[in-house]
């Protein structure tokens, strides 16, 4: 279901990646009856309500079923554990000019990145909160 690289993808409006999410987060947050039903069924038909509903907006996000914002901020929570630093670290070193100019332009550009990932990350626990 999250296919090859085995991650959702996340942008900063929506989810890039949002027929993986959905379906994966329809899946976890089944009963167990209702599993076995979906597993009998080899997935779901072409459901029209469902394909409406599967567009993971920001706002979309923020209206998921309590289960899914549950499951959806504890892996989030996770994800930014295995992170070494917290955004607040990173962020301070991007305004300090001189502890920034010492990092090497890759070690810039791997920085610019985690900051993105982060902020991106903490907005989606506002959003599931």
């Amino acid at each position: 279901m999250v296919g090859e690289e085995g991650a959702f993808v996340l942008g900063w409006d929506e989810v890039l990646t949002e027929e993986e999410l959905s379906v994966t987060l329809k899946v976890l947050c089944m009963s167990e009856e209702e599993f076995k039903e979906y597993k009998e069924q080899d997935g779901w038909e072409d459901d029209s309500e469902d394909e409406e509903n599967s567009t993971l907006s920001n706002e979309a996000l923020s209206r998921l079923k309590t289960p899914c914002k549950k499951l959806l901020y504890d892996s989030v929570l996770l994800t930014l554990e295995s992170y070494g630093a917290d955004l607040k670290a990173e962020q301070d070193l991007l305004n300090n000019k001189e502890a920034y100019e010492k990092l090497s332009r890759r070690e810039q550009q791997a920085l610019h990145v985690r900051y993105g990932q982060k902020r991106i990350l903490h907005q989606l626990l506002e959003l599931v909160q």
